[in-house]
């Protein structure tokens, strides 16, 4: 144990910002995977600082360990940063779930706390555990059987009245009924199957920013915060498309910059649209004449120019990071990714003409009508690119997701993912670097993607059974083929808390292997 709080205590001595506060509602906020990625989720720090804002209340937060296994064989219970406490001591556990894996880790956490991960097995005595979180927006149906409930979408506002519906409560039974009523909280006991619209935070809420600035991150040292919100395009595929949440929303200039703070010599723009941003060249313009680096999340190839690209190049960028997602123009308009070969061979030539190592491109493979002569235009292109600049590419399988047009879509299946990528490393060898994700966890993500809460169950029994690969697809294949099927919900839809689509005619899913 004492080793256990010594790597704590060197990792919050490293910190600068946390916020060490006791409060008498006290919140374990808990991140399902290690401490590197918990803390550069700006959600995640953003929900830190505003539950520590309001007068009597403070959240502490807990990691899922490094190695998941050694901890547990310590004995040691999952233990807080700023408390130094066991999970289970807090009346409240709120999970800040990203995607689709991480149940595994909300699993792990609970164990490694003391609590039995299904919620129908604890009871008054323990902590009432919440989930909100990117997943949210898509499909946290798999997350039913383990949570009491569920923010749904921006929880920047609504943790304020969740959190106070739970601590005035006078028993865990009267906290749910409570919690039901409110228009985007998803109660798994009393709801089904039925998911209420996500929320939506006031503009006067953002823009979300870093809390904390620590080495020990993904993005070492780097403040984060969002220039915008949402996004006002229409790509087929995505889940912040310009359906959600009235698109994108903009953050002034001025207040962008007046919310970096003076310590701050790296500072990443994030959000799904950065470059749609009107003012964005401006913004690291203003960044980088102060000497700070500046990182940039979605550069969108339709939005590059000499002067961004100039402004970039200034702020530390040495590779140009942006993505085509379709393997070819065909696959590009069927998806609604309005991006054209001359926009991308235009942001090769900017990239060499201001000095960049590389351009990384990141593709999409196995969507929906794809064919491999759609995968030859991909290698004709990249070899083309990289006679302008070296070129990578980041390559991942089409996974559906709900709320989006392509909810239902089948996956393309392992074999076949396989195929292509060997059809694109054979055709680009030696001249382009291709990195491609797994097809076999693509497959997992979809699998929880399209799936429900005999899905969520059977990864309990993955994560029982060691968490191998081998491990989930036989806890999938065990799966009861008349087990309840989602309903498909197009966007637009809204499923009634009776479990039924107000405007959409229900399908069921398409099967998943």
């Amino acid at each position: 144990m004492a080793d256990v709080k010594g790597e704590i205590v060197a990792r919050c001595r490293d910190e600068i910002g946390a916020i060490q506060k006791e409060a008498p509602e006290a919140v374990a906020l808990v991140y399902p995977s290690p401490y590197h990625v918990g803390m550069s989720s700006l959600g995640y720090q953003t929900i830190y600082r505003v539950v520590n804002a309001a007068p009597g209340r403070a959240a502490h937060r807990a990691f899922l360990p490094d190695d998941v296994e050694a901890w547990r064989a310590s004995k040691a219970p999952l233990i807080t940063y700023e408390g130094l406490r066991p999970v289970s001591d807090y009346s409240i556990l709120a999970f800040s779930v990203a995607y689709e894996a991480e149940l595994a880790g909300l699993i792990q956490c609970l164990e490694l706390s003391g609590l039995h991960p299904l919620a129908e097995e604890r009871g008054p005595e323990h902590p009432l555990v919440l989930a909100g979180g990117p997943l949210t927006f898509s499909n946290p149906l798999p997350l039913a059987p383990f949570v009491d409930a569920v923010l749904m979408g921006e929880a920047d506002e609504s943790i304020h009245s969740v959190l106070g519906t739970i601590f005035d409560a006078d028993t865990r039974d009267s906290a749910l009924r409570a919690l039901a009523s409110h228009p985007h909280v998803f109660v798994p006991a009393i709801d089904g199957d039925a998911l209420p619209p996500i929320d939506k935070t006031d503009d006067a809420s953002l823009p979300a920013y870093s809390q904390i600035v620590t080495p020990h991150t993904e993005l070492r040292n780097m403040f984060l915060i969002e220039p915008e919100r949402g996004c006002h395009r229409g790509c087929t595929y995505c889940v912040m498309r310009r359906s959600t949440n009235d698109g994108m929303r903009l953050v002034e200039k001025d207040e962008v910059l007046s919310l970096v703070p003076e310590h701050a010599s790296r500072v990443g723009l994030v959000g799904a649209a950065t470059t749609d941003h009107p003012q964005i060249t401006d913004i690291v313009n203003a960044l980088a004449d102060s000497g700070r680096e500046v990182g940039l999340s979605s550069l969108r190839a339709d939005r590059l120019d000499d002067d961004l690209v100039a402004a970039l190049r200034r702020g530390g960028h040495r590779i140009l990071t942006t993505a085509s997602d379709g393997a070819s123009q065909r696959m590009r308009d069927v998806i609604q990714r309005r991006t054209s070969e001359a926009q991308l061979r235009n942001a090769a030539r900017l990239a060499r003409r201001h000095g960049m190592k590389r351009v990384k491109l990141y593709v999409m493979v196995g969507l929906p009508g794809e064919t491999e002569d759609d995968i030859e235009e991909l290698i004709e292109f990249s070899k083309e690119l990289s006679g302008l600049v070296p070129l990578s590419l980041g390559v991942a399988p089409f996974v559906a997701k709900r709320n989006t047009p392509l909810d239902g879509a089948p996956f393309a299946g392992m074999p076949l993912v396989e195929a292509r990528l060997k059809q694109l490393r054979r055709g680009v060898r030696g001249r382009v670097d291709v990195r491609a994700t797994s097809a076999r966890w693509a497959w997992v993500e979809y699998v929880l993607a399209q799936g429900g809460r005999a899905e969520g169950l059977a990864v309990l029994d993955a994560v029982r059974a060691g968490g191998r690969f081998a491990d989930w697809k036989r806890a999938f294949d065990a799966l009861p083929e008349n087990r309840p099927r989602r309903l498909l919900v197009r966007p637009g839809d809204r499923l009634g808390r009776a479990g039924q689509p107000m405007k959409a005619v229900a399908a069921e899913t398409a099967q998943s292997r």
